[in-house]
């Protein structure tokens, strides 16, 4: 009964879980939390790291560990192997400006765009670690001089955990690689003359490793003394290792509702959208994993119960009170602007209030189907570049809501598997770890006990209002000069 380790090294926290290899089940955990800010000394998610495996008992014990990350993301390492400056994290929004003359330089517009997908299958955004670097480039050249080697959270995190082994020693995966820029799912190779343009100059990057390929072994003098012959896996980015930690398989379309919105599917082929909506990411099983991001998810639950003065629990009571549709009520929930569409100024609105409409059920009801159809919008872009959704894997804290899991079926039009909450990027971190340890052609099966199904008939109405709607936003924006 060989024990395995899942590492997650989120934004907000480091969590590890230990789990049979062989069955998956759960043996114990720990956390720790990250300091908050969108750039961070990266020796804060080592120190996170280490008491996170001390809470969960240590790792003297495991076969094999692996540690996925949140995506993006910038680490600049020297000759030296020393951290140049503070990481830039995903949610560090500094390098918008870098990402639209990338675009630019491309050609510009649809031109611009086009190219970058086609390139490395997304268009960059201000998360892309290819725009943090074109802002370092720009913004700190002393810092950018001093750049040796460039890599991703989950990257330097596996290296530590080998004994920083020089910068030949860097490894990543696929799923991570994809997220930076300068790698190309499509060809599985690097694209060194978009790191040059970025940068001004190629630096090491990770040697990028098959899905179960083993990254090094677990140096025994960190973090407490570790068994010398634990093996370390290739890691991934937190939403492939999320994937893997819920058994989605083709045809499986996941949302994860949480303080954002992501909507992402296990898919044959890569996915290469012009439009930017769709980010043609790889998974950490040898596929696809076409992704869209939204600002606005949870947190439009948690500002309608304000209004209305109630807790979560009794805004989804109040939902469930009013009919599909909530007679013609409709909420378009760009509470934060909104990056799917990508209307950075957009604001919220609701439509159809009437004397009948006009009750806190009716608003519940209303913000519940918004906040859904504005997932639903991003299935429709995966659906467009060629992936197949027979079923929505419904995850994060909103999925704790019942009107949310009860009407998330007539919203999607397909049935909806709703997990038990938990650590699922660790335990997909921890079922890549299982995969190295076991071998095998694929990951070890591991069910997911007391799953939930939901079903129920589509209702076309919801989609086509809100839709009407949201187009009535977007043109106004749109006619807004100063926007």
């Amino acid at each position: 009964m060989p024990l395995v380790a899942g590492v997650d090294s989120s934004t907000q926290s480091c969590k590890v879980v230990v789990r049979d290899a062989e069955t998956g089940a759960l043996v114990r955990q720990g956390r720790a939390p990250h300091p908050d800010g969108t750039e961070v000394d990266p020796a804060a998610w080592w120190s996170a790291l280490d008491q996170a495996v001390a809470a969960a008992g240590g790792l003297a014990d495991v076969a094999a560990i692996s540690v996925a990350g949140q995506q993006h993301g910038m680490v600049c390492l020297d000759e030296a192997g020393a951290v140049v400056r503070p990481a830039l994290l995903w949610n560090d929004t500094r390098s918008a400006g870098a990402a639209a003359d990338l675009i630019a330089e491309a050609g510009g517009g649809e031109t611009g765009r086009r190219s970058w997908a086609d390139a490395v299958g997304a268009v960059p955004v201000a998360s892309f670690t290819v725009t943090k670097l074109r802002w370092l480039a720009r913004h700190e050249p002393a810092n950018a001089d001093r750049v040796a080697a460039v890599c991703l959270p989950h990257d330097w995190l596996t290296w530590r955990l080998a004994g920083a082994p020089g910068l030949d020693g860097l490894v990543t995966d696929r799923s991570d690689a994809s997220g930076t820029g300068y790698w190309s799912p499509a060809t599985g190779e690097y694209r060194p003359d978009l790191l040059e343009q970025a940068l001004g100059r190629v630096v090491t990057v990770p040697r990028v490793l098959g899905p179960a390929e083993v990254a090094g072994q677990l140096d025994p003098r960190v973090l407490g003394g570790a068994a010398a012959a634990a093996r370390l896996g290739p890691g991934a980015g937190d939403n492939a290792a999320a994937a893997l930690g819920v058994g989605a398989r083709p045809g499986d379309v996941v949302v994860s509702i949480g303080t954002s919105g992501t909507v992402f599917a296990v898919a044959e082929a890569p996915a290469a959208d012009p439009d930017g909506a769709v980010a043609g990411f790889a998974d950490a099983t040898g596929r696809y994993l076409p992704l869209v991001c939204t600002l606005n998810a949870a947190r439009v639950l948690d500002a309608t119960a304000t209004m209305l003065g109630v807790g979560l629990d009794e805004l989804g009571d109040l939902a469930l009170a009013a009919p599909p549709g909530a007679d013609g009520l409709v909420m378009v929930p760009y509470l934060e602007g909104e990056r799917t569409p990508d209307r950075p100024t957009a604001t919220g609105a609701v439509h159809g209030l009437t004397l009948h409409t006009a009750t806190p059920a009716h608003l519940a009801r209303a913000a519940v189907e918004g906040m859904l159809c504005a997932l639903a919008d991003g299935l429709d872009a995966l659906l467009a570049q060629g992936a197949t959704a027979e079923r929505v894997i419904l995850v994060g804290g909103g999925a704790r809501s019942a009107a949310v899991r009860r009407i998330a079926p007539q919203v999607f039009g397909r049935p909806v598997v709703v997990p038990p909450l938990g650590e699922y990027v660790a335990d997909g971190a921890a079922r890549q770890a299982a995969w190295v340890a076991l071998g095998g052609a694929a990951p070890p099966e591991w069910a997911v006990a007391g799953a939930e199904e939901y079903a129920g008939a589509s209702v076309p109405a919801v989609r086509d209002r809100y839709g009407a709607a949201r187009d009535r936003i977007l043109d106004r924006e749109a006619s807004t000069p100063d926007r």
